[in-house]
C-alpha cells in the first residue's frame, strides 16, 4: 500500500503568528509539528548570544544534515507533518533542495510590524536577523527546483479572517479544511521549543487567533532605515499571496 504523506514546510520570519499557526495545525487530527528544527544549528554556527543560547543547543541536533533526515523520516499512514522555520535560521550550506517534496509555503508579515515587535524583545536587530531577505531567497530557489510559485499568506489576512483565508490555504495544500483548526487550548505545548519560556508568552495565553487591530508602530531612525531595506523584499513576496 503506497504511504500518503504529507510535509508541510511554512517558513517564516521571528515574530510573525507563525506560533499561533503552529498551534493551529497541531489542533487537526493526525498531525505532528515541529518547531523551529534548525535553531540549535544556526546558534551552534553563528555563536549568536541568542536568550536561552546554551538550553536551545542542548536540545536539539546541532548537524542540519541530522535535522533534514529527521524530517524526512517515514511517517504513519496519512500523517501530516507541519515543520515551523525562522528563515534566517537556514544557513547558506543547507541544501534546499531536500525540501522539494515539502508542500513549501511562506507566512509573510508588513517589516514595520516585524521590526517593532523584534525590538521590543531584544536589542540586536538587522536584516539578517529579521529573515525577510532570506525569505526570498529561499522561496526563489523553491520555484526553480520545483517550477512551481509556491503558496504565500499574509499574516494580518489570517487576523482578519482566519476561518477563510485557513481554508484557502487547506485548499492549496490539498489538504481537508478542518474546524478544530481555529481553537488550541491555553498553556505550553510539548512541541514546543525550550525558547517558549522567553518568546511565547502571547500565545501561551490565547486560545485561537487574536482579534485583528490597527497598530499605531512608531520606528526610531535607524529602524526606519532598516524598514526601507526589507520593504522590497516583502513587496515581492507579497505579489504572490493567495
Amino acid at each position: 500500500m503506497a504511504i500518503d504523506v504529507t510535509r508541510i514546510s511554512m517558513w517564516s520570519g521571528p515574530r510573525n503568528i507563525s506560533t499561533a499557526m503552529m498551534r493551529s495545525f497541531a489542533s487537526r487530527l493526525g498531525c505532528k509539528v515541529v518547531d523551529e528544527p534548525f535553531y540549535a544549528y544556526y546558534l551552534a554556527m553563528t555563536g549568536l548570544p541568542h536568550p536561552m543560547h546554551e538550553e536551545i543547543i542542548a536540545s536539539q541536533p546541532t548537524d542540519w544534515h541530522v535535522v533534514v533526515q529527521n524530517l524526512n523520516a517515514p511517517l504513519q499512514n496519512g500523517d501530516l507533518l507541519y515543520v515551523k522555520h525562522m528563515t534566517h535560521h537556514m544557513l547558506d550550506e543547507i541544501d534546499l533542495g531536500l525540501f522539494q517534496g515539502h508542500k513549501n509555503c511562506f507566512l509573510i508579515r508588513d517589516p514595520k510590524l516585524v521590526i517593532a515587535s523584534y525590538a521590543a524583545k531584544w536589542d540586536r536587530i538587522s536584516t539578517e536577523d529579521i529573515g525577510i531577505k532570506r525569505q526570498l531567497e529561499i522561496f526563489e530557489v523553491i520555484q526553480n527546483l520545483t517550477g512551481e510559485v509556491p503558496i504565500v499568506v499574509e499574516a494580518e489576512d489570517i487576523l482578519k479572517n482566519p476561518e477563510g483565508m485557513l481554508k484557502k490555504l487547506c485548499t492549496r495544500l490539498e489538504i481537508p479544511w478542518m474546524p478544530k483548526m481555529l481553537s488550541w487550548p491555553k498553556g505550553r505545548r510539548p512541541e514546543d521549543g525550550v525558547w517558549a519560556s522567553h518568546w511565547y508568552a502571547s500565545v501561551e495565553a490565547s486560545t485561537g487567533f487574536a482579534p485583528y487591530r490597527e497598530r499605531d508602530v512608531k520606528l526610531t531612525p535607524e529602524q526606519q532605515a532598516l524598514l526601507q531595506q526589507q520593504l522590497p523584499y516583502f513587496e515581492q513576496l507579497r505579489r504572490h499571496k493567495i
